[in-house]
């Protein structure tokens, strides 16, 4: 029987800081489940929301944060039922008890977030060997400055507000992390405004101007403003991540759950997430993919760079008093240290903790939220765009895109770094101060790359992938100057990044995603069926925090590299952990070809149940000499609870699977009965099951790589990908339907046909196993993109391709052998349309009135304004013109430090590179360093390659 309700709720107005409970209650067979959404969101269990038994909701610290429509949804196997209420808050105007501590706790939040960002910064760009903590900082520490600065208002906001509840507990001997306490009662709305102006959270508000129709109609911006019209904040940069249901913190706002070993959950203390990891996900065994390769891993890794990256707090020191994170072990902000329990192999070492930090809060949640009246719970920054837009190869912002681009050609290129004897280039240093790819006095002094993405020298497959597409874009860019001529420097850049934001899009709905999803999968995916500009793009938490990295159970230990045969390289296979920030590896040991054909001619991982993430991301992650390495698994968990991310149990509820009250309720997903009785043992009720853990145990659906959960969740967010981006490729009207023709040829083997140094056999699909030589074919047998259908055809070419050079008056106006019928002046309109009558008719003749030359004054007019804009374009370009030839007649070069040298002058950059100046291009050689034979080589000061002590001695001797 369809749930039928005994008891509707209805609408309400209470006082702010009140306790308040909304009745709803349903009958049915079977009987039903009830759930609360609020706001299109569903309520999870948490220190703020409370579901009963018979489905009433209780509502803790009501505040204005908690206003909107509720709805209750009882559901069975049958059907289901909804009824729906609006809940509104009365805020009354009153002094709190936090007001008088304000001022003084502003002062002090500023002088102890800045001290314990400054250390950080001074601790981590010193130019000493990395522990593994300082490369997971130096791995997630931002770029962009304007990100570091709203980082650093959010963590301020917070310090203060945290600061005000240690006075105000001071003083009425209350704990005001339990829920006895009203946070809304906390600082009142005039003081609000006084705190978010002296952090910076105000001044740190982005205004949108999506005002050039010109520009946004065709082409992205770096940062993903603009794309929803309706919405220009959408699936931006430096915006909060999205959720699928409403956050789970122990106080309802920003502590996260098992911050206090002691407290309860469903009767049961949760569970270490080392102690999960140990016990449940690392393993030593490896069962191969039979029908994938290691490239189908890589390909997700390289998409995830596209989508998210969280914003980690600024400083690994606790802000009460500047003691390291991993020194003290405690929870004090923003330290969230991971404790390792008293049995585990590493407290032999010594080691109590495992280094972590929180994620930065946004500027207007958790706590810092009391500015808008009331407590939000807190929110994470997604640092990138959400849409897929090859901003790993761009940058999220403007600054990140200038920094990659090489503004000095005018081609429209993106910087390029040392050429490789192939006659290709890598990807260019990073500059400024010494980075995480420096770690060892020992090894070759090579820098980290540059790319869009920061974390693109995280490990050596990845990095090979960046440099594929990094060639990609100059590829294409060449390519489109050789046949649009015309066409300037900005033209030939966002037309490129346009088709290499559409080539990832095929490439990942067309060939990756139904490897993944399988057929079950791409029908819950769904046909593409148009843009939807109602569909919010945005990443959502419980993607980026739990769901997405289901990839971490395809990584193989190793990293194959093999030699044009598919046999291993001299130099041999690298294990994972001697792969991570190893820049100097492609440098010196052959390139990335051999780390490519390591990806598509190996097989992958498989995704067994009990066989989740290899050792050497649970055991040696970052690992080096001497220090406690990290440990992905746990990490993983530990960030989940910080993000606040629900229970799985909830997860289960939202994608409509039964309701789990006991472990053997699970055995439809989960089959195992040992990891089952894990599970029990580990977390005693399943509804306090952690997400990531459980994602990673359920059983496969047949013929693809999830389970069914995690498919819900994973399906659920893509297709917001996909519908909610305007510029998407299969969009009508983003491409010509010959364009499209084109960008649907394009396959990753292609790609790597064209940017490897030299690969020239590949199977046609190298997301699957194939054996060599037989399933593999010449890269001449690979469709390749046909460039000529972005030729701009025109007569008179002198006006096309000139990026911003005229206004969208002067286009729509004037251009009207370019522009829309719509764009057409009305009288011009009109007139056409009357000549044209005439020319028809029987009675015209060629005659001449007063009134034709009344007609006739608008176009003249007109005309002199289209010739005194033509006269300023025409200026304007000469002055680019000079410019451009006094560039190009010297014939000296310039470094990427503003140093200058002659032509034909060679000179070092280090000890192991030579460059070269020719013709105002500087090119660089790096020497490779031939393997040592012995187990400590040395190398040197000065000397590019270490040597063995014992040869140098012996060849001393007479």
């Amino acid at each position: 029987v369809t749930p039928v309700f005994a008891s509707v709720p209805s609408d309400m107005t209470v006082e702010v800081g009140t306790n308040v409970q909304i009745p709803c209650s349903a009958q049915g067979e079977p009987e039903p489940v009830i759930t609360w959404n609020k706001d299109g969101v569903q309520v999870t269990e948490s220190g703020k929301f409370h579901v009963s038994p018979e489905g009433y909701l209780t509502i803790r610290d009501v505040g204005t944060a908690d206003e909107g429509r509720y709805e209750c949804v009882a559901r069975n196997t049958i059907g289901y039922s909804s009824v729906s209420m609006v809940l509104s808050v009365n805020v009354p105007n009153v002094s709190r008890n936090g007001d008088p501590f304000v001022q003084t706790s502003i002062v002090e939040a500023i002088a102890t977030v800045d001290r314990a960002i400054n250390s950080t910064r001074t601790h981590l760009f010193d130019s000493r060997p990395r522990s593994p903590n300082d490369l997971l900082a130096l791995f997630r520490y931002p770029r962009d400055p304007y990100t570091v600065e709203q980082a650093r208002a959010g963590e301020i906001f917070e310090r203060t507000l945290q600061l005000i509840q240690d006075h105000v507990q001071d003083g009425l001997m209350v704990d005001l992390n339990g829920t006895s306490y009203h946070y809304n009662d906390l600082v009142s709305p005039q003081y609000l405004n006084l705190i978010a102006n002296l952090s910076g959270c105000t001044a740190h508000r982005r205004v949108n101007n999506c005002s050039d129709m010109c520009f946004h109609q065709k082409y992205r911006t770096h940062d993903g403003t603009c794309n929803n019209l309706q919405h220009p904040m959408w699936g931006a940069s430096l915006t909060a991540f999205e959720r699928l249901l409403k956050s789970v913190y122990e106080n309802g706002f920003n502590l996260p759950r098992g911050i206090e070993p002691r407290r309860l959950s469903n009767g049961y203390a949760l569970p270490m997430p080392r102690l999960v990891s140990t016990t449940l996900i690392g393993t030593e065994t490896i069962t191969p993919d039979e029908q994938y390769t290691h490239m189908l891993m890589q390909w997700g890794q390289f998409l995830d760079h596209d989508l998210d990256l969280t914003v980690a707090a600024l400083s690994e020191a606790r802000f009460s008093d500047g003691q390291h994170c991993s020194s003290v072990c405690t929870n004090d902000p923003p330290c969230f240290s991971i404790m390792i329990p008293p049995n585990d192999p590493r407290v032999r070492n010594g080691a109590r903790c495992m280094f972590f930090v929180r994620s930065s809060p946004v500027c207007g949640s958790g706590m810092t939220s009391l500015l808008m009246n009331s407590v939000y719970p807190r929110e994470q920054i997604n640092q990138l765009t959400s849409y897929i837009d090859a901003s790993n190869v761009y940058g999220s912002s403007d600054h990140e895109a200038l920094e990659i681009r090489d503004l000095a050609s005018q081609r429209g290129l993106l910087r390029q770094g040392i050429v490789q004897r192939s006659g290709k280039p890598l990807l260019p240093f990073a500059t400024g101060p010494p980075t995480e790819c420096m770690r060892d006095e020992n090894e070759s002094p090579i820098p980290c790359f540059l790319a869009g993405d920061q974390r693109s020298n995280e490990q050596l497959g990845l990095t090979s992938i960046h440099t594929l597409w990094f060639r990609e874009h100059n590829r294409i860019a060449t390519e489109l100057l050789k046949l649009n001529p015309h066409w300037d420097g900005d033209t030939i850049y966002h037309e490129t990044r346009k088709i290499v934001g559409a080539e990832m899009q095929h490439i990942t709905f067309s060939h990756w995603l139904p490897k993944i999803f399988g057929e079950v999968g791409m029908k819950m995916l769904g046909e593409y069926k148009g843009y939807d500009p109602s569909v919010n793009s945005g990443i959502t938490n419980e993607f980026a925090t739990a769901a997405f990295r289901f990839g971490h159970t395809l990584i193989n230990p190793f990293l194959y590299r093999l030699d044009e045969n598919f046999e291993p390289i001299p130099q041999g296979h690298l294990p994972l952990h001697k792969a991570f920030f190893s820049p100097f590896r492609i440098v010196n040991e052959g390139g990335i070809d051999p780390l490519l054909r390591g990806l598509f001619g190996v097989a992958g991982k498989m995704r067994v149940p009990s066989q989740l993430l290899n050792t050497e991301l649970t055991e040696r992650l970052f690992s080096m000499a001497r220090t406690v390495a990290l440990d992905l698994a746990a990490m993983n968990i530990q960030r989940g609870r910080d993000h606040g991310i629900p229970p799985y149990h909830d997860f289960r509820v939202y994608c409509n699977l039964s309701s789990a009250q006991t472990f053997e309720d699970l055995k439809n997903e989960i089959k195992n009965p040992e990891i089952r009785e894990k599970l029990s043992r580990l977390y005693g009720s399943p509804l306090n099951i952690d997400l990531f853990p459980a994602l990673m145990v359920e059983d496969l659906v047949p013929g693809s790589r999830l389970g069914p959960t995690l498919m819900c969740l994973l399906s659920t967010q893509f297709r917001r990908i996909r519908d909610g981006d305007r510029l998407w490729y299969e969009n009508p009207g983003v491409f010509t339907p010959a364009q499209l023709t084109q960008i649907k040829q394009t396959s990753l083997a292609r790609v790597l046909c064209d940017n490897g140094d030299n690969i020239t056999r590949v199977q046609h699909d190298v997301f699957k196993v194939a054996e060599f030589p037989y399933g593999y074919s010449s890269c001449e047998d690979i469709p390749k993109l046909d460039l000529r259908m972005w030729q701009d055809c025109c007569e008179d070419c002198r006006t096309r391709g000139q990026f911003n050079a005229f206004s969208y008056h002067f286009r729509g106006r004037r251009s009207l052998d370019y522009s829309f019928q719509e764009d057409k002046p009305l009288k011009k309109m009109k007139m056409s349309k009357t000549v044209s009558s005439m020319k028809q008719s029987k009675y015209f003749h060629n005659a001449t009135s007063a009134s034709d030359d009344n007609a006739n004054m608008p176009i003249v007019n007109d005309f002199k304004e289209f010739v005194l804009e033509m006269q300023k374009t025409i200026s304007s370009l000469r002055s680019q013109i000079k410019k451009l030839e006094t560039r190009l007649s010297k014939t000296d070069c310039t470094d990427e430090k503003g140093k200058s040298y002659s032509s034909n002058e060679t000179w070092k950059r280090d000890p192991c590179t030579v460059c070269e100046c020719k013709i105002g291009q500087i090119t660089c050689f790096v020497e490779s360093c031939p393997p040592a034979d012995c187990e400590a080589p040395v190398k040197a000061k000065g000397d590019c390659c270490p040597v063995c002590i014992k040869e140098s001695n012996n060849k001393k001797k007479p």
